[in-house]
């Protein structure tokens, strides 16, 4: 779709990614691609270390092919960070094309769910990836994107077949289950792979214990927040870390409140930055309660910002 871009040297995936937010123009399902691209810039302004676009806090779910290989094209072209791009689709011809067009655009990285809506069991699920790496044709690294609320899960099983010699360089655990993750980090110490935490609460423990980063729905509205996290875990400062770990869970505990990405995307808003409108309205009682998050976040915001300038 897009001409190649000429090979660069790969960069090493970790640090804080931020699952982008994909702005849509009101009243159509079309990409907002300007507000898109205002967004990638005004993360890489706070020194965000990596994005991952067109993921779940990305809703690629309602958008197009053709839309999605163009925002990867021009976010790709526009971010001076290293770019994973979700090419997840519910078949298999089409989630390789749209990681040739991912690829050619010059990600750093390509993730993918298990095909998603139906249920598939292990068997299928390793077919699928093997198939999928087989039939993309380029030199990219590929990541396992295992986030089993809203797709089959990347069992064990499956990541001890295609994670390493299976052809996969890492995988991106969006699960939540701590247990599941420990077993990752225990594989991990015997056979290196990438393991980027999915879940923003679990980053803490996580990084601590060997993963290399997190992809964090929140980094897209709170960027400082995750950076200085990050700083106070190399720094191994453990009173930073529980202190901001903290912070970290209140804004958490409003989310929770929220479909997901509609708190995100409505701190993205509050500040100052094109969101788009939400997928779907909320109810009137949600509604309350989103305005009440927005006066707690307005307050809590600068307090906050003000904490993690001195952590990095």
């Amino acid at each position: 779709m897009f001409g190649k871009r000429a090979p660069e040297a790969p960069r090493k995936i970790e640090g804080v990614f931020a699952a982008a937010i994909t702005p849509r123009r009101p009243g159509t399902c079309e990409i907002d691609l300007a507000a898109a691209l205002e967004l990638i810039d005004w993360l890489g302004a706070r020194k965000i270390q990596g994005l991952v676009l067109l993921g779940s806090t990305g809703e690629f779910v309602h958008f197009g092919p053709e839309e999605r290989s163009r925002l990867a094209h021009l976010g790709v072209k526009r971010s001076r960070v290293p770019v994973l791009v979700n090419v997840a689709h519910s078949t298999l011809d089409e989630a390789v094309q749209l990681g040739r067009n991912a690829a050619d655009a010059g990600a750093a990285g390509l993730l993918l769910t298990p095909p998603y809506f139906f249920r598939y069991s292990d068997s299928e699920v390793v077919a699928f990836y093997r198939e999928f790496a087989a039939g993309l044709r380029r030199d990219v690294p590929l990541f396992l994107y295992n986030i089993p609320h809203f797709a089959p899960g990347v069992s064990l099983e499956c990541a001890d077949q295609l994670l390493g010699a299976g052809g996969f360089a890492g995988i991106k655990d969006s699960g939540g289950d701590w247990p599941y993750l420990q077993a990752l980090l225990e594989r991990k110490a015997q056979q290196p792979f990438t393991l980027l935490v999915g879940n923003d609460g679990l980053f803490l423990p996580a990084r601590r214990a060997g993963a290399d980063g997190v992809v964090s729905g929140i980094s897209s509205a709170l960027p400082e927040l995750l950076l200085a996290l990050e700083q106070v875990v190399k720094a191994q400062d453990t009173a930073g870390q529980e202190y901001l770990q903290n912070r970290l869970q209140e804004v958490i505990s409003w989310l929770k409140k929220f479909p997901v990405p509609a708190g995100v995307k409505q701190m993205v808003a509050w500040r100052n930055v094109n969101a788009g409108p939400l997928a779907t309205p909320l109810s009137p009682q949600l509604a309350q309660t989103a305005g009440e998050f927005e006066q707690w976040f307005r307050e809590w915001l600068p307090v906050v910002l003000e904490e993690c300038r001195h952590a990095y």
